[in-house]
């Protein structure tokens, strides 16, 4: 059943909603040294001015199907559900009141790797994608910048909590986790997301 959205954390432009903590502190554990072991992490590969750069941090990706999915200019194919993120999907459905059909997992090791400013915008996504972000491990520093005005939004992303970004937030908005040299503990992060059927050329 879903629950009641708290306040849009964005002022306009977009639709982002911070739950909290979604997860108490056993689950939140349990999920994040369960999931450390068992999910098949890989470094990333992405396309910076034209040249594949391997990154520090590790990703991997999980759905209903194997489907494919392009970001950075590299694709990526899916791997089948494991139970924890069955079980991770499921609750994050309960909260939000919306279906996911994929997930997207990062490894941050520490507060030495993080992710530069992006949107995710890509056309498997579709126009108004609803990305649902669960923080397992460290806390981190998330922070939103608008396309246009360069307006900020920060926010600390607690373990065990649920981020979720809506409507127009990928069209206006573009997002970080900020590099921290003090953070030496790991952070999990999934984004739930439905990746459209694409048209046939």
């Amino acid at each position: 059943m879903q629950t009641a959205y708290p306040p849009n954390i964005l002022p306009s432009d977009g639709k982002s909603y911070y739950f909290g903590k979604i997860l108490n502190e056993s689950e939140e554990q349990r999920f994040f040294n369960n999931l450390l072991d068992e999910v098949a992490w890989q470094h990333d590969e992405v396309m910076i001015f034209g040249k594949k750069i391997v990154t520090a941090r590790k990703t991997a990706w999980y759905g209903d199907r194997e489907f494919e999915y392009t970001y950075s200019k590299m694709t990526k194919k899916a791997k089948l559900w494991i139970p924890e993120l069955l079980e991770l999907r499921k609750r994050v459905e309960e909260v939000t009141g919306l279906e996911f059909n994929s997930c997207l997992l990062n490894l941050y090791h520490s507060g030495e790797e993080g992710m530069s400013w992006h949107s995710d915008a890509e056309a498997e996504l579709g126009k108004q994608p609803a990305i649902a972000s669960v923080s397992l491990g460290v806390e981190r520093r998330f922070v939103f910048k608008h396309k246009t005005s360069a307006e900020k939004i920060e926010l600390q992303l607690e373990p065990g909590s649920l981020l979720l970004m809506t409507g127009d937030t990928q069209k206006n908005w573009l997002h970080s986790l900020p590099k921290s040299k003090r953070i030496k503990e790991p952070r999990i992060n999934l984004t739930f997301r439905n990746i459209k059927r694409l048209k046939i050329r």
